[in-house]
């Protein structure tokens, strides 16, 4: 069994070679007739703007670029950290016949943002903002970046801007200001903001109305959840899941949980399913106040539902092993091994570290290559606590065998 599961990560092995060298057919040829697969090649490989820049001098692909590419390049030096770099290609699109327009523009701004340079976005879109007549997303982007900051001050600076421009906000723009006033504990701003759209003629998503549902559920303001639960119906607008999964969780939160089941049916009533996330709700709360039969219970209900996801299964087999019932922890992964689920990294972690607790050394180290069979790799503190156990049995031979797999898949990972 061992030298077949070797074979099977050997294979995987060069599997990835031949990815990463291109063998395995005519790659080469195609490449050479396919001027969009070598600038994707040309991007990757050119770690400063100023280097792909002289590639595309001696290249042929001048007229293959365009403005997403140049977003595309932008884009990856900002998550590199390489801003200079990503607002210098910004400046020499011109130069290869593709006019920066407003397109580019913010996608240089959302590229800088999104890497958490927004005060170089801020300073970017002052200089330049003569050059383009921003729109409401050039606004968002910047909103959504101080949100995220976060800096209320100056998100709400950039907004009164906004509209003194006589830019109208949004959806999109609506829904930044109520999401990032809402992380930070100001619902009752995102209130005011809510009343101002729809005075504006803008009517709220279920997305807006989600947020602030569950950030009254979050403080605990069961009564405010609910109102404005039901004052999205009163307007019309049809509560989807996220929604309902919000005032799940509102209740959850006081731990009521049978209004938590009664809005379950009232969502199976409108023609919804409660999806995995509906129901693990009711378990994360239910295992965190120590109700493991209730969660075991809810879970049998939710089998036959829903398919669990892997937060399901790592929830379940995390609280038998921690409430030393490990023949329950093994019975739920067996289930989830029966339905043909493919566990996480979190999944396999909490049974092998429940595993090693009981001083099941074996089926540990059977999981644990199962694990790296998968491409998965093992958490150190996983692997460590294994490795400390068959030290201690004296046991070498199997520990030097999982380490030379561990080597095999760090040197060629699929999974991480």
């Amino acid at each position: 069994m061992a030298s077949f599961r070797l074979t099977g990560l050997e294979a995987r092995k060069v599997f990835v070679r031949m990815l990463s060298s291109g063998t395995g057919g005519s790659d080469t040829a195609v490449e050479a007739f396919d001027p969009a697969k070598r600038l994707c090649k040309l991007i990757i490989s050119c770690r400063q703007a100023s280097g792909l820049e002289i590639e595309l001098d001696h290249s042929d692909l001048r007229g293959v670029v365009n403005v997403e590419t140049f977003g595309i390049i932008m884009r990856k030096y900002a998550r590199a950290q390489k801003v200079d770099e990503a607002v210098y290609t910004f400046n020499v699109m011109e130069k290869y016949g593709v006019v920066p327009n407003l397109a580019a523009f913010n996608s240089l701004l959302c590229a800088l943002c999104k890497s958490k340079n927004v005060r170089k976005a801020q300073e970017i879109f002052e200089q330049m903002n003569d050059r383009f007549s921003p729109d409401a997303k050039t606004y968002s982007i910047l909103l959504e970046g101080w949100g995220r900051a976060p800096n209320l001050p100056k998100m709400r600076e950039v907004y009164s801007e906004m509209l003194d421009a006589g830019c109208q906000p949004d959806i999109v723009t609506y829904g930044i200001m109520v999401d990032s006033l809402c992380k930070t504990g100001r619902v009752e701003e995102a209130v005011f903001v809510v009343q101002d759209m729809s005075s504006r003629g803008c009517q709220p998503t279920t997305f807006i109305y989600s947020v602030l549902v569950h950030t009254y559920g979050v403080e605990m303001r069961i009564e405010d959840a609910v109102a404005t639960f039901l004052d999205m119906q009163k307007d019309g607008i049809v509560p989807d899941v996220v929604v309902y999964n919000a005032l799940v969780t509102a209740f959850c939160k006081v731990k009521k949980f049978d209004n938590a089941f009664r809005v379950m049916d009232d969502m199976e009533g409108h023609g919804i399913t409660p999806n995995s996330r509906t129901w693990n709700i009711i378990l994360n709360k239910m295992i965190s106040l120590g109700k493991d039969e209730e969660a075991y219970r809810v879970f049998r209900r939710m089998i036959k539902r829903c398919q669990p996801d892997s937060d399901t299964y790592t929830m379940m087999i995390k609280m038998f092993c921690e409430n030393d019932r490990l023949e329950m922890a093994l019975k739920v992964w067996k289930y989830m091994r029966l339905k043909q689920f493919l566990p996480s990294m979190h999944t396999f972690s909490v049974l092998i570290n429940g595993l090693c607790d009981k001083g099941e050394v074996s089926q540990a180290c059977v999981l644990l290559e199962d694990m790296i069979e998968k491409g998965i790799r093992p958490p150190g503190s996983t692997f460590g606590k294994l490795r400390q156990l068959l030290l201690k049995e004296g046991r070498k031979d199997v520990l030097e065998f999982l380490v030379d797999k561990m080597k095999i898949l760090i040197q060629e990972p699929l999974f991480d």
